[in-house]
């Protein structure tokens, strides 16, 4: 059966490893089979809930586009635009912000953790920002939404918000209640630094991430400082549970080259991390180098970035102003 898939991607710049392997890895594959109808948002009004420099915001709008392509995402069998130029997004996540409850909005864990001790000092945006996530899905009847763990609470916002909208207007089945998917076998990424935090652009040391604009020089001097402990490599499974490095770094290996935990830990047990770094940078460097090498070309085009972001925003905003014209008729504007 055919899935219409929406999913987003921040542009926040220095996209990594974690955003790869977590997401543009498989939105690769959902662009490849002939049966999805894809559309990857750049997701800038997500962005600027925490305050952004305006033109690097205008420059990582363009990276992360560069980034898709690289990837092998096809833009003339996906739909690739950029929030903010589809006013039907601020428009519905604001009339959707008086179906969703106050009360659903609390429970939501990754605002507490984002808005840290101090969450009287969090931008509202920050504290609505799944209701915005809902209008994102819903303006394009989407049926299928790739999440994360990160991402699955607001999914099941989402899919609250829809349902009690059909229900108060006695509307049955007018917002399509999406579906998770899920990435089988893959591995959360986490830093090279600590192994027990997931990779993040905000971690100050570079040297605790793979960056996509990466050259080979510097991912091989990335694995080689890589944190690891003082034993040889795990032998089983549940060695490897207890050993937060280890299994951060055979999991990116797994999750570069399909070759399950097993496989990999038969091959490498009792070996010094020496041999497994070795053999882990060059996967790295194999399947990273040309994504790096033609995100730098790509980003010398802003004309072609730019054009990819105009055909996106006319299909998008084409599919989103008949709806919010539909919405606007329910509500009795």
């Amino acid at each position: 059966m055919s899935k219409k898939i929406f999913s987003g991607v921040q542009p926040t710049g220095n996209l990594h490893l974690g955003n790869y392997l977590g997401a543009i890895k498989n939105f690769v594959e959902l662009n490849d089979n002939n049966e999805n109808e894809c559309i990857f948002c750049v997701v800038d009004l997500h962005a600027i809930t925490v305050k952004q420099n305006p033109r690097e915001l205008k420059d990582n709008i363009r990276e992360t586009v560069a980034t898709f392509i690289a990837s092998g995402i096809d833009p003339k069998k996906s739909i690739i635009f950029n929030q903010s130029k589809v006013k039907a997004h601020s428009e519905a996540a604001w009339i959707l912000s008086c179906t969703a409850r106050t009360g659903w909005l609390n429970r939501m864990t990754q605002f507490k953790e984002k808005a840290g001790k101090d969450k009287e000092k969090a931008s509202v945006g920050l504290y609505s920002y799944p209701v915005l996530m809902a209008a994102d899905i819903l303006l394009y009847d989407s049926t299928h939404v790739p999440v994360g763990d990160d991402q699955k609470q607001h999914l099941e916002l989402c899919r609250d918000i829809a349902q009690k909208f059909n229900n108060d207007f006695n509307v049955d089945n007018f917002f399509i209640v999406p579906e998770p998917l899920i990435q089988k076998e893959f591995s959360r990424i986490m830093s090279l630094k600590d192994g027990t935090k997931k990779m993040s652009k905000s971690e100050l040391s570079d040297l605790s991430r793979i960056n996509l604009t990466d050259d080979a020089d510097l991912i091989i001097n990335k694995i080689k400082k890589a944190k690891t402990d003082p034993l040889p490599m795990p032998s089983n499974l549940e060695e490897l549970e207890k050993r937060p490095e280890a299994k951060n770094l055979i999991g990116i290996h797994s999750s570069l080259t399909g070759i399950n935990l097993e496989k990999l830990i038969n091959e490498f047990s009792g070996k010094n991390f020496s041999d497994f770094k070795e053999n882990l940078s060059q996967v790295l460097v194999d399947k990273i180098l040309p994504i790096s090498k033609e995100i730098k070309k790509l980003l010398n085009d802003k004309t072609f970035l730019d054009k990819i972001l105009t055909d996106g925003y006319e299909k998008a905003d084409k599919a989103a102003s008949k709806k919010i014209k539909k919405i606007h008729e329910i509500v009795g504007f």
